[in-house]
C-alpha cells in the first residue's frame, strides 16, 4: 500500500501549536518572576523553530500528495486546506522572529515585551493550526480524500473492501 507521507508529518506542528502558548506563557512568567534565568527563553525559540520546520515539511508533503487527492476531492476543498496551511506557516515564521527577538534584545523591558508579543502570537498560531486541521479533516472525512491512496479492492484492516476510486465533480 502506497501511504502518503503528509498524515505522518502534520501531527508535530499541530501538537507544537497547541503547546507553544503554554510554553511561552510559562517561560515568560518564570523569567518575569525570577524563577528561571532569561536564557531559558531559548527553549521557546528552539520549539518555535521546530514548529516552523515541521510545518514547512508538512506543507511540502501535502503539495506532493495534492494531485492524487484531486482525483477524489473537490479542488476548492484542497485549496482551502492549502491556503490555511500557508497562513499557518507564515504566521509561525513571524512568531519565530518575535520569539528570537525576545532572546536577542539586550534591553530587559523590550525583551519581555517581545516575549509577551510572542506569547500572543503563539495563541494566534494555535487558532490558525485549528483552521488547517479543520480543513484537512473536511478533505478526509467529508470529501473522501483518503480514498485516493487506497488500492481499489484492497482489504482494509477491519476487513472492509476499499471502494473503487472515482473522479470528482467540481460542482460539489
Amino acid at each position: 500500500m502506497d501511504l502518503p507521507l503528509h498524515p505522518k508529518l502534520v501531527h508535530l506542528p499541530i501538537a507544537l501549536a497547541v503547546l507553544m502558548p503554554l510554553v511561552t506563557a510559562g517561560l515568560l512568567a518564570a523569567w518575569w518572576r525570577g524563577w528561571l534565568p532569561r536564557r531559558t527563553w531559548l527553549v521557546a525559540v528552539i520549539l518555535q523553530g521546530v514548529l516552523l520546520g515541521s510545518g514547512l515539511l508538512a506543507q511540502r508533503s501535502g503539495e506532493a500528495d495534492e494531485d492524487r487527492a484531486e482525483a477524489v476531492a473537490p479542488e476548492a476543498a484542497i485549496e482551502d486546506h492549502e491556503e490555511a496551511a500557508t497562513v499557518f506557516v507564515a504566521a509561525s515564521a513571524v512568531v519565530l522572529v518575535i520569539t528570537a527577538a525576545a532572546a536577542a534584545l539586550r534591553n530587559e523591558r523590550a525583551a519581555r515585551a517581545a516575549a509577551a508579543l510572542a506569547t500572543v502570537g503563539a495563541v494566534a498560531v494555535l487558532w490558525l493550526g485549528y483552521r488547517v486541521g479543520e480543513a484537512g479533516g473536511r478533505l478526509v472525512y467529508q470529501h473522501g480524500a483518503a480514498a485516493a491512496f487506497v488500492t481499489p479492492g484492497a482489504s482494509a484492516p477491519g476487513g472492509e473492501v476499499a471502494p473503487p476510486r472515482r473522479g470528482h465533480d467540481d460542482d460539489d
